[in-house]
């Protein structure tokens, strides 16, 4: 499963930057929700994550 560790590896991304966030898990998907006030800075933080 090439997946395992991926909620690890955003959650720590996303906490290092003081960010919290809520994982919803789905079966073919998942859901991260974190404070509006966060959107912007969650998301350049994620994109660096996928870089």
């Amino acid at each position: 499963m090439q997946a395992v560790g991926l909620t690890a590896a955003f959650s720590r991304a996303l906490a290092d930057e003081n960010i919290s966030c809520n994982v919803m898990a789905g079966y073919f998907h998942d859901h991260i929700f974190v404070d509006e006030r966060d959107a912007d800075k969650a998301l350049t933080v994620l994109k660096k994550l996928s870089a």
